[in-house]
C-alpha cells in the first residue's frame, strides 16, 4: 500500500539567516479568487472609516505666556528645545517632550519680531521694535541662574522686522527698511542690499542653496538676493501682499508664499511669471507657512483660525485642524522628525499637533505595523471610489469657516460666468482666456 504525503523543498520557505525576510506564498490566479476585489473593497472602506474616528491630532500645549505668540524657532540639532517669543517682549526655551519651559527672559521692550538658532545651534538670535539685535547661549538651559545676560547686543538704526540665519556659515540676514548681513564676530553689517521699497517684512535663507535669500515686502512684491552680490537679483510683484514665505529644503529653486488673498503660492525660481500651483482652502489672510523636512508637504497658518496641511504638488489640502480655543494663528512650524506640527497663536498658546492625525503614537508591534501599510495599500487603490473618497475627504470645520468658504466659491462662480457671458457677446479672440495662475504675478523686475 503507497501512502502520498505533502513533500516541500525546504530551500523555497527556510530563511537562511533570522534577518532574510518571510517568503509569502501567494496564487494569483483571478480564477481562484472571485471575490478578492468585493474583500479588499470592503475592506479599504472599513480602513478608511477608522482613520477618521481615531483621527485626534491635538498632543498638547504649552502655556505660560502673558501675551500673544509672534515667532517661532526650531533647533537645527535636536528635536526637544522650541523657542517662542510673544508681544510683551518675552522669548520662551521649551523641553517639548516633557512639555516644560527650561527659561524664561525678558528679551526686548516690545515686540518680539523674529527668533533664530544659529546654524550649529549653540546660540539663538532675536529682534524686536527697541531696534536691537541680541544674541543669548542656548546651552543656558543647564544654569540655575534666573537672570541672563545676552552674549552680544546690535543696536540698528531702525525697526527690524524679521531675522534668518544662515544654514552653514556664520552669517545672518536681517531686515528692515533694507536688507542687511551680518556676521556674528562684527557690530556692523557686512553687506546692505536695497531695492527700494518701504519695508521688508520677512526674510528667509535657502536651506540647500545657503548663499540665497527672499523676502517679503511692503509694496506686494518678492524680492530674491544673493548674499556674493553687491545688489539684488530680481524682483516680483504680486496682485496682494505676501506675508511670509518658506523654502523647499528638498528642492533650491521651489518655494511657498503665504499671501494675504486667502492663498499660498508656489513657485519655481527659474520661471516666475506665474505659480506653478494655487493653493486654496483659507478664507483669510494667511500669515505664517513652513514646510516639511521632506519638502513634500507644508503647513499654513491663517487669522481664519485654522491650520492646513497641504501637499506641495495639490491644490487643496489633505487636513484642517482648528479648537474652540485657538484664535489667530500667527507662526507654525513642522518639527525636524516630521512627526509633529508646532503653531502659535494669539491667544498665548504654543500647540503640538500630530503630521497625521490618525498616527498612532509610541512603539507599534511587527504585526501593527503589517497591517498599517496594509491599510495605507488598499485606501491608495480605492481611493477614486466615490464612497471612500467622500469619507477621506469629509472633516468638520467651524461654522465660520464653512459660511466664509461657500461665499467665496459664490463670488468666484459669479466672476467666471461674467467673464464667459461677455466672450460669448464680443467678437472672437476680443476677450482671450486667461488661466487662474496667470493673474497673479503683475510683473517682473530685474
Amino acid at each position: 500500500m503507497k501512502v502520498k504525503v505533502i513533500c516541500r523543498n525546504p530551500d523555497n520557505y527556510m530563511r537562511e539567516t533570522k534577518k532574510d525576510i518571510h517568503k509569502v506564498f501567494r496564487n494569483y490566479d483571478a480564477a481562484l479568487h472571485p471575490f478578492e476585489g468585493a474583500r479588499e473593497y470592503v475592506r479599504a472602506l472599513n480602513s478608511t472609516k477608522l482613520e477618521r474616528v481615531f483621527a485626534k491630532p491635538f498632543v498638547g500645549n504649552l502655556d505660560g505666556h502673558k501675551d500673544g505668540i509672534s515667532a517661532l524657532a526650531k533647533h537645527p540639532k535636536s528635536l526637544c528645545y522650541l523657542l517662542s517669543g510673544s508681544y510683551d517682549g518675552e522669548v520662551k526655551l521649551w523641553d517639548v517632550p516633557n512639555r516644560e519651559c527650561l527659561q524664561s527672559i525678558l528679551c526686548h521692550s516690545g515686540y518680539v519680531r523674529g527668533i533664530t538658532f544659529s546654524n550649529d545651534g549653540s546660540r539663538f538670535l532675536t529682534v524686536g521694535d527697541d531696534k536691537t539685535i541680541k544674541a543669548w547661549d542656548s546651552s543656558m538651559v543647564d544654569s540655575d541662574e534666573k537672570e541672563h545676560e545676552p552674549l552680544n547686543t546690535i543696536l540698528s538704526k531702525t525697526v527690524i522686522t524679521s531675522i534668518s540665519h544662515n544654514h552653514e556659515e556664520s552669517f545672518f540676514a536681517t531686515c528692515g527698511e533694507s536688507c542687511h548681513i551680518w556676521d556674528q564676530t562684527r557690530n556692523s553689517p557686512i553687506k546692505t542690499l536695497q531695492w527700494g521699497v518701504d519695508t521688508l517684512f520677512d526674510i528667509k535663507y535657502n536651506p540647500v542653496e545657503t548663499s540665497l535669500l527672499a523676502a517679503c515686502c511692503s509694496d506686494r512684491g518678492i524680492i530674491f538676493y544673493d548674499q556674493r552680490e553687491i545688489k539684488p537679483l530680481r524682483k516680483i510683484v504680486m496682485t496682494l501682499r505676501p506675508n511670509q514665505l518658506a523654502w523647499n529644503p528638498m528642492q533650491a529653486y521651489y518655494f511657498t508664499v503665504a499671501s494675504e488673498d486667502y492663498n499660498l503660492y508656489t513657485f519655481d525660481t527659474r520661471r516666475l511669471k506665474n505659480p506653478l500651483k494655487i493653493h486654496n482652502g483659507h478664507v483669510s489672510a494667511v500669515t505664517c507657512v513652513d514646510y516639511a523636512p521632506t519638502g513634500r508637504e507644508f503647513v499654513s497658518g491663517s487669522y481664519d483660525k485654522t491650520i492646513r496641511l497641504f501637499d506641495s504638488h495639490k491644490a487643496n489640502s489633505r487636513d484642517v485642524y482648528h479648537t474652540k480655543r485657538m484664535q489667530h494663528v500667527t507662526c507654525v512650524g513642522w518639527s525636524l522628525d516630521n512627526k509633529y506640527i508646532y503653531s502659535g497663536s494669539d491667544e498665548m498658546n504654543v500647540r503640538l499637533w500630530k503630521a497625521r492625525a490618525a498616527e498612532k503614537l509610541g512603539a507599534l508591534q511587527p504585526r501593527e505595523k503589517q497591517a498599517f501599510k496594509y491599510n495605507e495599500a488598499l485606501k491608495e487603490k480605492y481611493a477614486a471610489h466615490p464612497q471612500i473618497r467622500r469619507i477621506a475627504q469629509h472633516r468638520q470645520v467651524p461654522k465660520v469657516v464653512y459660511q466664509e468658504r461657500k461665499k467665496l466659491q459664490m463670488a468666484k462662480e459669479k466672476i467666471k460666468r461674467k467673464e464667459e457671458n461677455v466672450r460669448k457677446n464680443t467678437k472672437p479672440g476680443t476677450v482671450p482666456y486667461v488661466a487662474e495662475t496667470k493673474k497673479k504675478v503683475l510683473r517682473e523686475e530685474h
